[in-house]
């Protein structure tokens, strides 16, 4: 295939509640290796660039049962899917026991096939990378214990949120949960020792065998597993001086994949360390919330980092982890706010469910949602923004913010206003969005001298006017 386009569009799909829907859409149960040529067609006409298949590494038995008795996701349960059953909880696709395909999903075999199909329609594979934990039945906890986080009883007493006893006699050791030093751990997963230079090295073999599956990685949680973030929820020093996971493990995989993407999940501004560590793109979790909970002058402030750095985050206005797009901003801002965030500099995410407007955030745990009833609103505004965006100068072009200036003296509100233009050569898109809820004037100084003493006419590609 061609290489990635320097501003590519990802789809993130859950895959198990994907396949659960096409079986019962079809009649048939449908696993990965015979996905119908129809469905993954009328994905491709959408123009992403790729898809990102979340979840399809074998999951947990023992971290199923816990994800089945745990009070509080018990409670997300009911409030999400009223009507669930045992079935439908299948577990954290970030508690898995190893780099395989789940069997229900189409195993090993069933990924190739559908990834050698997904290049014949001109899409590229996405798939999950966990660095920072494994399941709690993982071999390695048997295997290489060595490459685990260990403590003693005391431990375990004070802390039986983040510990937990493995194994039984002699071979019995106290295990850390996987956590992130603000919160408590992950009861269904068990911490990886990265003070030690052969764990690394394992989890770099781990890194080796996704890519040689797919085009791209997003690697979960990404910043724990650094030097300055591990030892300071784990203590302890490295046992190489300086060492750090991800310049090297990604050295690697670019010496084999040359062509090969890493995308980070990674919060507390530690995006731009994640970029110098050697990711291509990195969350941008900051233009979220500010879009979400601040207004146009923050976000217009965040887009004057340098170009550097904007061209390598990932915007997005709703994924997994957050609420869904069209219950946190509502129908207005919610097209206002993907409009905005879609049409930056970086990687544009969008997850499935997003184009359809539903508004249930769905647990990781469960396999299965509610039915929703699609909103024709959002969906054509979907349908316009993304037929906009197949435009290459989206994608190849230079982009830059412009600075709305006030429509009239007195008049205040081009403060509500983000503007920016995309150019290569003589093809231009201009984006002005209003972030407010108020009606809103701004002038905008393009300073284009490619239109100097020319006539031009502005067609909008999200409506009709001209």
């Amino acid at each position: 295939m061609t290489p990635w386009r320097k501003h590519p569009t990802v789809y993130e799909i859950n895959t198990w509640v994907w396949l659960n829907e096409l079986s019962r859409a079809h009649g048939r149960r449908v696993t990965l290796g015979d996905v119908p040529r129809e469905e993954l067609e009328g994905l491709a006409r959408y123009g992403f660039d790729a898809l990102w298949l979340m979840g399809v590494w074998e999951r947990s038995h023992a971290a199923r049962q816990i994800s089945r008795t745990n009070p509080a996701l018990l409670e997300e349960y009911a409030r999400t899917l009223p009507d669930y059953t045992e079935e439908d909880i299948v577990g954290s696709p970030y508690a898995i026991t190893g780099y395989r395909v789940d069997p229900f999903l189409g195993g090993d075999e069933g990924l190739a096939d559908f990834r050698a199909r997904m290049r014949e329609a001109g899409l590229r594979l996405v798939l999950d990378f966990v660095p920072n934990h494994v399941a709690i039945d993982h071999a390695w906890l048997t295997e290489h214990p060595e490459r685990i986080v260990q403590s003693d009883a005391g431990v375990l007493a004070r802390e039986p949120q983040n510990y937990f006893r493995a194994g039984a006699g002699e071979a019995a050791r106290v295990v850390a949960h996987g956590r992130d030093p603000y919160f408590d751990g992950w009861p269904d997963t068990a911490q990886l020792d990265y003070r030690r230079a052969e764990t690394r090295e394992a989890m770099t073999r781990e890194l080796l065998t996704v890519a040689a599956r797919c085009d791209g990685v997003r690697c979960d949680m990404a910043m724990l597993v650094t030097r300055e973030v591990f030892l300071r929820t784990w203590g302890g020093e490295f046992d190489t001086r300086e060492a750090e996971f991800w310049p090297e493990a990604i050295a690697r995989v670019w010496a084999e994949r040359p062509d090969f993407m890493l995308m980070a999940e990674v919060y507390w501004d530690m995006e731009y360390e994640l970029q110098r560590q050697g990711f291509d793109f990195t969350y941008d979790k900051r233009l979220y919330d500010r879009m979400l909970h601040e207004g146009a002058p923050t976000v217009r402030a965040h887009l004057r980092a340098d170009m550097s750095y904007q061209s390598r985050l990932a915007r997005f206005v709703e994924n997994h982890d957050e609420r869904r797009a069209a219950e946190a901003f509502g129908p207005e801002r919610g097209a206002s706010s993907s409009a905005l965030a879609l049409t930056l500099a970086g990687l544009r995410l969008l997850h499935e469910g997003q184009l359809e407007g539903r508004r249930v955030k769905l647990s990781v745990h469960l396999g299965r949602r509610a039915d929703e009833p699609k909103d024709a609103e959002t969906e054509e505004h979907y349908r316009r923004l993304l037929a906009a965006l197949s435009h290459d100068v989206f994608h190849e072009g230079e982009w830059r913010q412009v600075e709305p200036r006030e429509a009239w003296a007195g008049n205040q509100s081009h403060e509500n206003f983000v503007a920016s233009l995309w150019a290569s050569g003589e093809d231009l898109r201009l984006v002005a969005v209003n972030l407010s809820h108020e009606r809103a004037q701004c002038y905008l100084p393009l300073e284009l001298h490619a239109l100097a003493g020319r006539t031009g006419f502005l067609k909008d590609l999200l409506g009709e006017a001209q």
